[in-house]
C-alpha cells in the first residue's frame, strides 16, 4: 500500500509502548495529541488490554493529563460481544476468565456470567486469576464449550522488573490442558478497523493504525489494507522491523516524530 500523509484523516493509536509505558507516560505524547488536533486530525485509542474497562483507561488517561472520553476508547470486549451476538447468537452465558471489570461488561451487555454450566468460555487478560478458574474453564473447553481469547498478546508491557503473563499466553496453557484452540478476537482481527472506517465515513487511506507491536498492531493493519505505523517506543526494535518480508509502511522512533512527519506532509504535501 501506498501511504499518502496528506490524506491522513483520523489516526487509531495503541496504548502501553506507543502512549505510555506502564504509568510512565512518554514526553512526546501530550504535544503529539495536541498536534493532532491542530491539524484537525482526529483520534481512537485502541487497547488490547482487557483487564480494565473503558471508563478505567479514561480515568487512567485523564490521570496521566490525556483528554479522553469513553467514546474514543475501544477495547477487544467490544469484538468479543460482537462475535457472540452475530456468531453466536443462542449463547447467553459465558465463563469468564478475567477481571471483574471485564465480567462487568458482559453483564452490562446482557450475558449472564458464571461457571454454572456456560454456553462458552471467554479469556481475557486476568490480572485476579486463581487457580480453581483456571482449571474450571479448561472443563468447560474439554467439555467443547466455544472457547474465545479476547486478544493474542503473550505479556503485558510493564516498566516494572516482572513479567504480566497475558491472555495469550493463559491460552496456551489452556491449549496444552484440553488440545483445543481458541478463537482469537482483538488486535490483529480487522473487525474493530474496518467498523471504526465504516462508522467515521472513511477510506481506509484515510486512517492509520499506530502501534508498538507488529504481531499485533501492524498484522492487524495489514489484514484490514488500513495503513500501518510502527513505533519503537515499545516492544518492537529496529532490528526486528528490518527482518519483515513486508514492512509497515512507516517506522518512526516515536508518535512524537509521527507528528513532525504528519505536520511537515500538510505543510509540502510530501510523502515518505
Amino acid at each position: 500500500m501506498t501511504l499518502d500523509l496528506t490524506r491522513i484523516r483520523h489516526v487509531v493509536l495503541d496504548l502501553d509502548g506507543t502512549l505510555y509505558r506502564g504509568d510512565r507516560l512518554f514526553e512526546v505524547t501530550i504535544p503529539f495529541l495536541a498536534r493532532l488536533a491542530r491539524l484537525g486530525i482526529g483520534h481512537t485509542f485502541l487497547t488490547n488490554n482487557t483487564s480494565r474497562s473503558k471508563s478505567d483507561y479514561v480515568t487512567k488517561l485523564q490521570k496521566l493529563g490525556i483528554d479522553a472520553q469513553e467514546s474514543q476508547v475501544a477495547t477487544p470486549a467490544d469484538t468479543t460481544i460482537t462475535y457472540l451476538r452475530k456468531q453466536l447468537p443462542q449463547v447467553t452465558s459465558i465463563a469468564v476468565l478475567g477481571t471483574p471489570s471485564l465480567c462487568q461488561q458482559f453483564e452490562e451487555a446482557g450475558f449472564t456470567v458464571g461457571w454454572d454450566a456456560p454456553g462458552a468460555v471467554v479469556v481475557g487478560f486476568d490480572t485476579t486469576l486463581d487457580y480453581e478458574r483456571l482449571c474450571r474453564a479448561a472443563y468447560w473447553i474439554g467439555e467443547g464449550r466455544p472457547f474465545l481469547a479476547t486478544h493474542p498478546d503473550l505479556i503485558c508491557p510493564t516498566d516494572q522488573p516482572t513479567i504480566l503473563v497475558d491472555c495469550g499466553a493463559l491460552c496456551a496453557c489452556l491449549t496444552a490442558a484440553t488440545g483445543r484452540q481458541p478463537v482469537v478476537l482483538g488486535k490483529p482481527d480487522p473487525s474493530i478497523l474496518l467498523d471504526l472506517c465504516n462508522r467515521l465515513g472513511l477510506a481506509k487511506d484515510e486512517v492509520a493504525m499506530v502501534g508498538d507491536r507488529i504481531y499485533t498492531d501492524i498484522a492487524m493493519a495489514r489484514r484490514a489494507a488500513v495503513p500501518g505505523v510502527l513505533v519503537l517506543s515499545g516492544e518492537a526494535t529496529k532490528a526486528d522491523a528490518a527482518t519483515l518480508e513486508q514492512p509497515p509502511e512507516l517506522i518512526v522512533a516515536d508518535v512524537g516524530e509521527l507528528g513532525e512527519i504528519l505536520e511537515n506532509a500538510r505543510t509540502v504535501g510530501a510523502r515518505p
